[in-house]
This record gives structure tokens, sequence and C-alpha cells, in this order.
């Protein structure tokens, strides 16, 4: 017998005795189901795995019945007055059991120097803008929004990087739609799950400006925000704060968030609306869907402010402003939101009558 088939027979069986070993082990190892883990710390954990599990048996239902279950004083009131709202939401979206600390950074966030816009970056660094072309701007920007089926945080994003960005380098007015798609295109790389090609923002463009210059542009506004992108905005608060709002309402009225939505995408379109942080302008927003929906009940309570951080004297201006451009009081050519949220996709909150005139009572503090 050769050498190599002595070599071929004690591989072979090797790799025998390998196969019945490992079949061997399988059979006897024991699995692990991730139901059967307990709730106890890592270190717990690794030495009951040492061990051999039993399976428990059925225990009989541990459940009380209702009339023998005693609530605290204290939890009680708590319940029944709404504080405990984001315990109580079965919305993994709100974080329950974290929200808090969530919305306590946020804030922080939106008033740091580096992601703030000059509130009169027009006045003081650009020569060759006006508000109106900012509004204008804004406007076509919705309706590539719309288009291209980006999110209304796209959307929120790309306002907020124009505006940075002209605080800190003064434009050409023929440059400005650059400056305003490649903004979109750096906020739909961050946001959407498939953002659009540089070629579909040199098309929307009627091919004014090449790939080339978008891809420069876009290097330009990267650079002069150095890099900061991530920061809140206005759909960041608007979903607690439409939350918030519905809890006195005997059932929840579906037209309360797409018009707090309408009114926050309004505020896009008016430079003076810049200087309020996105915090503000969504509990602006909710204020006055508040007002519009119900139009005789004071629309702030003590449970908005609380959650808000906003007392309705501080709403005012913010409120005022978003107000005139619901009755187009303030950028009447400017039509594209509007006719967007005239759409049943939106509950068509774009054609709900308001009062001309806010009443002066609103504006003292809430004692209910």
């Amino acid at each position: 017998m050769t050498e190599n088939k002595i070599f071929v027979r004690v591989t072979r069986a090797a790799a025998k005795r390998k196969a019945m070993v490992t079949e061997e082990e399988r059979v006897n190892k024991k699995r692990v189901v991730l139901g059967e883990l307990p709730n106890v710390s890592n270190v717990a954990v690794s030495a009951n795995l040492n061990q051999k599990r039993e399976i428990p048996k059925p225990r009989k239902s541990l459940r009380v019945p209702a009339k023998q279950i005693k609530i605290a004083p204290v939890a009680l009131a708590a319940a029944e007055s709404g504080s405990d709202i984001d315990a109580r939401s079965d919305d993994p979206k709100m974080c329950g059991p974290y929200v808090t600390d969530i919305y306590e950074y946020l804030r922080d966030m939106e008033v740091k120097p580096k992601q703030r816009p000059l509130p009169d970056y027009i006045e003081k660094v650009q020569k060759d803008v006006t508000p109106s072309m900012r509004g204008v701007l804004v406007d076509w920007l919705v309706e590539v929004a719309e288009e291209y089926k980006l999110i209304s945080e796209t959307l929120y994003l790309t306002v907020s990087y124009i505006d940075r960005f002209l605080s800190l380098k003064p434009v050409n007015k023929q440059r400005l739609q650059l400056v305003g798609v490649s903004a979109m295109l750096i906020a739909s790389k961050y946001e959407e799950i498939s953002p659009p090609k540089v070629e579909d923002f040199c098309y929307i463009t009627d091919n004014t400006f090449t790939k080339q210059d978008v891809v420069k542009m876009e290097a330009d506004i990267l650079l002069a925000l150095q890099f900061e992108l991530g920061r809140p905005t206005i759909s960041s608060f608007i979903r607690r704060f439409t939350r918030v709002a519905q809890e006195d309402f005997n059932v929840p009225h579906l037209q309360l968030e797409p018009l707090s939505c309408y009114l926050s995408e309004l505020s896009l379109l008016d430079y003076k609306t810049v200087k309020f942080v996105p915090s503000m302008l969504a509990a602006s927003a909710v204020f006055l869907a508040r007002f519009i929906i119900r139009p005789k009940q004071h629309p702030w309570n003590q449970m908005l402010e609380e959650y808000t951080k906003y007392k309705a004297a501080d709403l005012q201006v913010c409120v005022g402003i978003i107000h005139d451009l619901y009755l187009s009081r303030r950028g009447p050519a400017l039509q594209a939101v509007r006719d967007k949220y005239k759409h049943h996709k939106f509950q068509c909150v774009a054609t709900m009558p308001v009062s001309p005139e806010l009443p002066i009572t609103f504006w003292e503090d809430v004692t209910i």
C-alpha cells in the first residue's frame, strides 16, 4: 500500500470521527431560546447559562382583581392630569422611557451658534439677495420636494442649510437657485433612503446648471457649514407637540397634525421667521392650529406650556407672522405650500377658515 493511500484512509477516518463527535455534540447540546433569557445583569446570565436549565411549569395567573389594586394619590393625580403622557404612549416613535432626555438635548442643540443662521443675514451679508428672492426659492423647492417625493424633514434641512450658508457667504442672485438645489442634494443624502441623483437636480433647473456646478456648490456648502449637517428642525418637535395638543380633545382631531404641518411649512417662506428656533415655530403652529379648529376656546393650556416650555405670550410675534401667512397677508404670490395642502391626503387643511384677528386675551398667562 502506497503512502498516498494510507494518508487518504487516515484522513477519511479522522473526518468520520470528527463528524460523529460533531453530530453527538449537536444532539446533546442544549439550545438557548431568546425568550428563556432572564431579565438580569450580564454576569447573572452568564452564570445561569452554564447550569442545566429546567423548563418551568406553567403557573397560575397572578392577575389581581382591579378592585384590589391601589394607586398612590400622587400617581393617580398625575395620570388624570396627563403629565405622564409619554409613559402612556404606545407609539414606539415617541420613545416614552427617555423622551424627556431626548427633547432636552434637542432644545440645547437648536440654540447652538453653529446650528443657527444669522437673524439678519440678508442685511449684513448679502448684497444681491432679497427676502422676496429667498421666498420664491423656498416656494420652488417645495415643488421640487413634491416632484421627487421627498420627506418633510429633507425640506426643513434644505432651508436650514440655505439660511446658514447665506449667513456666511455672499451669493449672486443668478446662483441662488444653484445654492437651493445643492442644499437639497445634501439634505436628500442625509435623510432619504433613495435620494435623487445630481443629474435630477440639474434637470429640474432646466439644465441651467451643469453637474460640475452642482457638485462644486455642494462642496462649498459642506465646507462653509463645517460638515455640521445634523440639527433639530420643526418636524423634530411637531409630532410630540400635536400629541399633547390632542389630550383635551374628546376624540383625536384628524386635521390637527396636518394643519400644524401646513402652518410649519408656511413659516419657511418668510424671512422674518429665521430668527425663531424650531421648537418655537412648532409650538406656534400648534397654537394657531388649535385656534383654527376651536376658535372659541383658548388655544393654550398648562399642559402645552409644560411640554413646549413656552407661555402663550412667548409665541405672540411668531404666531402673528404665521397667521398672516395663512391669510395670505404675507407672501400672497407663493402658492406651492398652499396648493400642496389643499389635497385630500392632507385633509384639505389649506381651505379651513380662520378669524382675521387673534384675540388679545390669548397672550395673557394661562391660568386654566
